[in-house]
């Protein structure tokens, strides 16, 4: 990508094409902690090489773990840590710079908690506005030592200063993030014990947590899942809970990541936008990531969507209508989504999202300020918004370091002129290559720009 601190999508005709994503995020940062508490070398095909990917290389590796890429990072060979031959925890602190990876603070700090030993995990100013508090209060009470946040309001840097997990019961919430119920989960094998956990009040985003078992089970360790709605129970009743037996813990293996569905959401949006064409490789309605079902989405709105088996392909309808759809499940496309509802022929209301408040940004107010600006009359709600289509104009786009924010907001670009995205290279975080495969997707060069 230039070094361009603007770029501009411009517009032309339907945009039509296959394509294949990089690797998920969510699969790479979690196989590559699976792994890295399996003895023995596993190797992780197709995974992402990005920002979020990196930090958590290199803390991996800070902690003395060997760790090998090959292919331009998407390949990775790590040799993992024998659980009963662990050596005694250093008396001196080891330092981890995690950015604004919430993926890895979050898997790092319950997998360390388990593991024992002196560590501090800090990031990005950004990231130190990101709430933990409710994860370190789910580890506190089990952990034989400290946990503790330094920002005000629970957010990182985050302390640890254990000798492991003395408890085998958490109790954790569930409505902030599935990263902390993720995280817990895939530290339990690292503690050696029957661990069971109890999410209290509402599961957010539950297609992640599910993605998170699959891997488990993968690696060799199995999660059950106790969810009494699907019992018959009422939504009064307990919250799920799961119980993971360590067993010998992990096993190392080789692993492919498939490509990851978010990113995939992009081109799939940039078909229904323009009223063309574009199929994704590698993705199928079996895939492991809940972002797949944004072509619900699409197809609700008019779009034509054909499923295969190792394909997904999405043709745009003329027109586009307006929908009210809960996206609790699949919260990362919410951006994606407001930008095709700019070009309905009615409103679409977005639900079930509240959470999306604290992620990289405001994923609701800032989201709204910056489709106000493209001329949509945008109404922000308890949890999610309402976009009510208007006339499209050009303008700057701010990001706000948040890489889908910079991703989807280009969308509008392939139909509006003088879409201009400030800090194109944000997109790092995920998706370095976002811009030169949009590029080549359209066959037509963006503008870029001071």
């Amino acid at each position: 990508m230039p070094t361009s601190s603007v770029v501009e999508v411009i517009p032309g005709g339907p945009v039509s094409g296959t394509i294949r994503p990089p690797g998920s995020k969510s699969l790479t940062n979690r196989a590559l902690l699976c792994a890295a508490f399996a003895p023995g070398r596993s190797r992780l095909s197709g995974a992402l090489r990005s920002d979020d990917t990196e930090v958590m290389i290199k803390a991996l590796k800070k902690i003395g773990l060997r760790v090998e890429e090959s292919e331009g990072g998407r390949t990775i060979e790590i040799t993992g840590i024998d659980r009963g031959s662990v050596a005694p925890p250093s008396e001196s602190e080891v330092e981890l710079f995690i950015g604004n990876s919430g993926t890895t603070i979050r898997f790092l700090t319950a997998a360390l908690s388990a593991l024992g030993g002196r560590f501090r995990l800090s990031g990005v100013p950004r990231m130190h506005q990101r709430p933990i508090g409710d994860l370190i209060d789910a580890l506190r009470p089990i952990c034989d030592g400290e946990v503790f946040s330094e920002s005000p309001g629970g957010c990182p840097p985050v302390r640890i200063d254990t000798q492991g997990w003395r408890g085998d019961v958490i109790k954790v919430a569930g409505n902030v993030s599935s990263q902390f119920l993720s995280g817990l989960m895939m530290a339990s094998p690292i503690a050696g014990k029957r661990i069971r956990i109890e999410v209290l009040g509402e599961l957010v985003s539950r297609p992640y947590v599910e993605m998170t078992a699959a891997i488990m089970r993968d690696f060799g360790v199995t999660c059950r899942w106790t969810d009494p709605k699907e019992q018959g129970q009422s939504s009064s009743a307990a919250s799920p809970k799961f119980e993971i037996d360590s067993g010998d813990g992990y096993i190392s293996r080789d692993y492919e990541i498939e490509p990851d569905a978010s990113a995939a959401s992009y081109f799939w949006a940039a078909a229904a936008i323009t009223g063309g064409e574009v199929t994704v490789m590698g993705l199928s309605d079996q895939a492991l990531q809940g972002d797949v079902r944004f072509v619900d989405c699409l197809e609700l709105m008019g779009c034509q969507v054909r499923r295969e088996t190792d394909r997904i392909t999405v043709k745009g309808s003329p027109v586009l209508r307006g929908i009210d759809i809960d996206m609790n499940a699949i919260s990362d496309t919410v951006q994606t989504l407001s930008v095709v509802a700019m070009f309905a022929d009615g409103p679409t209301t977005v639900r079930g999202v509240a959470h999306n408040r604290f992620k990289e940004t405001d994923r609701i107010g800032d989201l709204a300020k910056e489709l106000r600006k493209l001329g949509g009359q945008i109404t922000e709600t308890e949890d999610g918004l309402i976009i009510r289509p208007g006339i499209l104009r050009p303008a700057r786009i701010e990001t706000y370091e948040d890489h889908r924010m910079a991703m989807s907001l280009a969308l509008a670009g392939l139909r509006a002129p003088g879409v201009q995205i400030s800090n194109p290279s944000c997109t790092g975080k995920t998706y370095p290559d976002y811009f030169a495969d949009l590029e080549a997707l359209t066959g037509r060069p963006h503008h870029w720009f001071a």
